[in-house]
């Protein structure tokens, strides 16, 4: 029996991964969740609350277990897989699904049945929700599947694989996808971008410290050569590095514009503008007219006193009351329907179940300050994922549009309604509302004349109450009803104002009061909503109809919020005669002026034909500029992707060129010969340095199989060490020879490994602190195996092949 030889180093990567030392396992892991935990950041501005977090780290703390036990115990991609599944499984009820699992921890049936089911369906059901989404609905799927694949594949690879850069894959990946499923208001985006950079090149620099070196001892007159290659490899280092760093920094900041970027949610769900729809107050008298009996819609729990609101509106363009188009706390700033919504209300608790009947639109009738909304029914996700919330005038929209059959719950704060006592010693809420526009100048003088009198607020929005309500008549202006013309544009309302008997039903007089109310600095608002009967007040269930539909205005106190009053008239206070005066006679100080002399302004358009050409034009500059943003961003990442290749190109070329144009024959014979070393150490051939040319030959002639190399070493050695100096024509002739055998050398190699060898750095690094070690060579056998195994299959060393080591 022969003596065992020497035990060689372990060539599978489990076997290596084992014997790291503790510096590498602590650095690998280290950085595989500081790389993760970008991404999962990134999430912030997808999910209501940062409970997400809980699920998203715990499904990477998972998923990094995963990968490390499947090193230590040498686990193939198959079992890794299974082991994988095992876990969602297992642990996905309790950090994703926890409100359908015993005790939040044990999966029961229902739980595996949504995971199942959320692994394939969690992604739409993401992308179809406006963000932030709520944590319930199967959302908390999407990042814990995302988190654990992601720890279980950048682990694996970190530990197992022969570059550590292929563990960047995964983690990019991860980040990609965050990216398009998240908002087009991304969570602090050059941030990430600039964190996500600097981690990855800070492990990988510090891995490629730890790697063993050979010893290198530097000739002859080659000495000073080697020293300046160093330094020039070094700096050409540094500036791929630096290049890489300034393009990436230059990407992050183009993809990071003022104005909101592209994401899938939105080509899914385009965002949401309230301008859109036309004002409600337009539909008022239809919907008198059409509906006096009809149940428009039915509300069960509905607090005695309480109010149903539809719309709110702040702003008056001489037309249509509307709501504004101002941002942030105004009348357009819709968000999407969440779980906690009125935070901060005060009042009794309620909850109330809507069911549409004949009623149709956008707007969403609800009460209150609305904290939460559960739809019901079969069209409960489409509702769900297009509503819209304003808390600050508690509207709700849904841009699916209601529809007969529909019915939702709400859980809300009924606000308390304060007395005039209360209200005796109280200012006006000091809040900006939009200007009004179009209003005549007269509307101001009646306003002030209404209200000299009064010596505090609340007696100054009672005057403008009682002026109306007291001074007019109530009609719709319906058939066998004293005449009343519909809409609420300036001259409809001077026209009430001014005439000896004012007749209008709530939609002019609510728009009257608000208008005084703004023209003499009252914050007013018109609010559209419907309100049982005195005889229906208390009942279980109210139902709304073109009978029940009102108007009225809404004054903010301080400290108090908004106050509802009511300006209309009594239903049963109508003119006997259309020529007599009313009953209650308007104070002699009010003037009665002609109507203004301007151009009657007609019924209140439909706005369909305008909004519809304008909405056609600015789709198509939408999709446009969508297509251009998204060619220029793909175009730039690509540039970040590709620059470090295109650079390491650069320099091998001119790194040819300087060789090939040395100023001495005898330097360009050295050249040629560095060359063919060069491209043979990047196509894989165990070259060490500080060898001579007939080592070095040697290495060359086995692991490529050509005879000419040690003919080419030795003239090479004569050419350089003879007593003339070569020709220009032997000069050519020699890099003819190289250029013959490095075009050989890819001759029977896959076009991947034709690739990784122009791309490697091997070759620019060597001489310098940061050179790889060289490649061992392997005994005949091996290499014999290897060619059959090739045969067979891939290539050697085609990918990232977890089961490869450095």
């Amino acid at each position: 029996m022969t003596a065992p030889a020497p035990a060689p180093a372990p060539t599978r990567t489990s076997a290596a991964a084992v014997s790291l030392p503790l510096r590498r396992w602590v650095a690998d892991l280290s950085a595989v969740i500081l790389l993760l935990t970008v991404p999962i950041v990134g999430f912030q501005p997808t999910f209501d609350s940062p409970g997400y977090l809980v699920t998203a780290f715990g499904a990477l703390l998972l998923g990094v277990a995963l990968g490390v036990l499947g090193t230590l115990l040498r686990w193939g991609i198959l079992l890794l897989a299974g082991a994988t599944v095992v876990a969602y499984f297992l642990f996905g009820g309790a950090l994703a699904l926890s409100h359908t699992a015993v005790a939040g921890v044990v999966p029961t049936l229902e739980t595996l049945r949504q995971l199942a089911l959320g692994s394939v369906e969690s992604w739409k059901k993401l992308l179809t929700t406006v963000a932030p989404v709520s944590l319930a609905d199967g959302h908390l799927i999407v990042p814990f599947l995302l988190a654990l694949v992601a720890g279980v594949l950048t682990t694996s690879l970190a530990l197992r694989a022969r570059h550590a850069a292929w563990s960047l894959l995964p983690a990019a990946g991860f980040l990609a996808v965050e990216i398009a499923l998240g908002t087009s208001q991304p969570f602090v985006p050059v941030v990430q971008g600039i964190a996500f950079g600097l981690i990855a090149v800070v492990w990988l620099a510090l891995r490629q410290a730890w790697l063993p070196h050979v010893a290198a001892v530097s000739v002859g007159e080659r000495a000073s050569s080697t020293r300046s290659a160093a330094v020039r490899r070094t700096l050409m280092g540094a500036a791929v590095i630096a290049l890489a760093v300034v393009a990436g920094v230059a990407t992050s900041a183009f993809a990071a514009p003022s104005s909101p970027r592209y994401v899938l949610r939105d080509v899914v769900i385009p965002p949401f503008d309230i301008r859109e729809f036309p004002s409600p107050l337009q539909s008022f008298r239809a919907l008198v007219r059409d509906y006096p009996d009809d149940t428009l819609f039915t509300v069960s729990g509905l607090p005695e006193g309480a109010r149903v609101r539809l719309a709110t509106m702040d702003a008056y363009n001489g037309t249509v009351y509307n709501v504004s188009d101002e941002g942030a706390g105004s009348s357009s700033a819709f968000s999407p329907v969440r779980t906690s919504m009125s935070a901060g209300a005060e009042g009794t608790p309620a909850t109330l179940h809507v069911e549409i009947g004949a009623f149709e639109g956008v707007w969403m009738p609800d009460a209150g300050a609305v904290q939460g909304i559960t739809f019901d029914g079969d069209r409960a996700d489409d509702l769900r994922r297009t509503a819209h919330y304003n808390e600050s005038t508690s509207t709700a929209v849904v841009t699916a549009g209601l529809a007969e059959g529909d019915s939702y719950t709400l859980e809300s704060v009924i606000p308390e309604v304060p007395s005039d006592e209360a209200l005796a010693d109280v200012a006006f809420a000091p809040l900006s509302l939009p200007d009004q526009k179009g209003v005549p100048q007269d509307v101001a003088d009646v306003a002030s004349t209404a209200v000299a009198d009064a010596t505090s607020p609340i007696e100054q929005v009672r005057a403008l109450q009682t002026m109306l309500s007291e001074g007019g008549y109530f009609s719709h202006g319906l058939e066998g009803q004293p005449l009343s013309r519909a809409g609420h544009g300036a001259e409809r309302i001077m026209t009430l104002l001014g005439s000896d008997q004012m007749v209008g039903d709530d939609e002019q007089y609510a728009t009257a009061m608000a208008l005084l109310a703004r023209e003499i600095g009252i914050p007013a608002r018109v609010v559209m909503g419907f309100y049982p009967d005195e005889e229906q007040q208390g009942q279980p269930v109210f139902a709304a109809n073109g009978d029940t539909l009102h108007a009225w205005v809404e004054v903010a106190f301080d400290g108090h919020g908004w106050v509802p009053f009511d300006p209309t008239p009594p239903e049963d206070q109508v003119p006997s005669d259309q020529t007599t005066k009313p009953r209650a006679d308007p104070k002699p100080q009010v003037l009665q002026p002609p109507p203004p002399p301007q151009e009657p302004v007609d019924l209140p358009p439909t706005m369909t034909d305008d909004s519809g050409s304008d909405d056609d034009e600015g789709f198509d500059a939408a999709l446009l500029w969508m297509i251009v943003t998204i060619g220029l961003g793909s175009l730039g990442i690509l540039f970040v992707l590709l620059a470090p290749f295109v650079v390491i190109g650069a320099l091998k070329a001119a790194r040819r060129r300087q060789r090939r144009s040395a100023q001495r024959a005898s330097d360009r014979i050295s050249g040629g010969w560095d060359e063919l070393v060069d491209r043979a150490a990047d196509y894989g051939a165990p070259v060490r340095p500080g060898g001579t040319r007939r080592e070095e030959a040697g290495v060359l002639s086995a692991a490529f199989a050509e005879p000419r190399v040690a003919t080419l070493a030795t003239r090479a050695d004569t050419e350089v060490f003879g007593p003339a100096e070569p020709t220009t024509a032997d000069v050519e002739e020699f890099w003819t020879q190289v250029d013959e055998i490095v075009g050989g050398m890819g001759r029977g190699r896959s076009w991947w490994r034709r690739l990784r060898a122009r791309l490697s750095v091997r070759s620019l690094l060597a001489g310098t602190r940061f050179a790889l070690p060289p490649r061992s060579p392997r005994p005949p056998a091996e290499r014999a195996t290897a060619r059959r195994s090739a045969n067979r299959s891939e290539p050697e060393h085609s990918g990232p092949a977890p089961l490869e080591t450095e």
